[in-house]
């Protein structure tokens, strides 16, 4: 077993519902420019992985037929938000088991106006082990969006454990406007001042309209290579996949009554804990994260459940500023969800892209300064958190 490489990245301009190209022509210019960027043509890829939420069945084979039909296997995933961090799994698995040499990943997504709802109305819901525990802890609220009841409860959940006043939720999607401004593929590159952020449309406990992410269309890709491949074809692989690791919920997420829990805070925390153990590193040795902040209160308590700071310390760790440049950690240079947008399949594969440039020291306006070690953390309810480790390679 090696570690897989990460020889291309690709992604486009994430743009508002109504305002892309087809799904389907996202995707194919995401590949191409992965593949330029990795400096392979198509036929060199032996396996392929396309993600996405919204779209029908085999729709991965139609958006990469567009690149070429080889004949090789492509396997379609659905794992809600974390669908493309879930492809990139799925590519990392395949180099690390010698099962493939060369496997590309992408994730696309083309969606609507407004809130996430379910498209499957005559039948069970498939997140009914989540919406239960809800309205038993919190009740339900039909004027109100799913998630943004889901997320805006895990932050009523942390202010009742630890006191800390709605503007701090506030304050995570002020920073993330302030770093979404020197990303050209961002949707929300303009800032916004904290006043405004509050003053935004009631959403549900702590969250305002903007402190929830935009419903959004894009596409983003990897090229995973193994070591050896890379010293055969001569590329320039200076990216690794440390360690990754893909939890989903425990008995005990069910058993308590946290809201905290319900969202994937335990899945976080226990999938961070499996990698930090696997690479013999830990929160202290990472120097930029792209984590997934689909709510303002989702990036708070994941830098807990990360490590990244200790429990009950995430006020002091957003107002002192340690979450962004000159801090602790920089924490979604790309704006993350909140401003660069959050098309479900491609999202994974967009921070891969972001943390692959951020260790090639190719981020330009957004580098972190030394960059050794970065963390993704992608969350999909249903549920699956994927956390990766990247590193340079030695």
């Amino acid at each position: 077993m090696s570690n897989a490489r990460v020889a291309g990245v690709g992604m486009i301009p994430f743009t508002k519902p109504g305002q892309s190209e087809d799904w389907d022509v996202m995707a194919e210019k995401a590949i191409r420019l992965a593949l330029k960027d990795a400096d392979i043509d198509y036929d060199m890829v032996q396996q392929a992985y396309a993600g996405f939420v919204y779209a029908d069945s085999t729709a991965g084979q139609s958006a990469i037929y567009r690149v070429g039909c080889t004949g090789i296997p492509i396997i379609n995933v659905n794992n809600n938000c974390s669908t493309g961090s879930t492809a990139l799994y799925l590519a990392r698995q395949a180099i690390e088991h010698g099962v493939a040499d060369c496997v590309l990943a992408v994730g696309f997504e083309q969606m609507v106006p407004g809130a996430l709802g379910m498209v499957f109305n005559d039948r069970k819901r498939t997140l009914d082990f989540h919406l239960s525990k809800q309205a038993e802890v919190l009740g339900w609220d039909d004027s109100v969006p799913m998630a943004a009841q889901q997320f805006g409860g895990a932050g009523l959940d942390y202010q009742q454990r630890y006191g800390i006043a709605d503007d701090v939720f506030g304050l995570v999607s002020v920073k993330a406007r302030r770093h979404a401004a020197n990303n050209p593929l961002a949707l929300f590159r303009a800032p916004v001042t904290l006043e405004e952020v509050m003053a935004s449309k009631h959403l549900y406990g702590p969250v305002t309209r903007l402190q929830a992410c935009p419903p959004t269309c894009g596409a983003a890709a990897a090229v995973l290579v193994s070591p050896r491949f890379a010293a055969k074809h001569g590329l320039n692989a200076p990216v690794e996949i440390v360690a990754q690791a893909m939890t989903t919920d425990y008995a005990d997420t069910w058993e308590g009554r946290s809201m905290m829990s319900v969202v994937g805070y335990d899945t976080t925390r226990k999938a961070a804990n499996e990698i930090y153990a696997k690479a013999g590193t830990g929160p202290e040795d990472i120097q930029v994260v792209e984590l997934h902040d689909c709510f303002a209160p989702n990036e708070l308590i994941t830098y807990e459940a990360l490590g990244l700071c200790q429990p009950g310390a995430a006020e002091a760790y957003i107002r002192d500023n340690r979450n962004s440049y000159g801090g602790d950690h920089v924490t979604n240079p790309s704006g993350g969800l909140l401003s660069k947008g959050h098309p479900l399949g491609a999202t994974g594969l967009a921070q891969c892209y972001e943390l692959t440039h951020q260790l090639r020291g190719t981020a330009d306006a957004r580098q972190v300064e030394n960059a050794r070690f970065a963390l993704q953390h992608n969350l999909g309810l249903g549920s699956a958190c994927v956390v990766t480790l990247y590193g340079k390679v030695a």
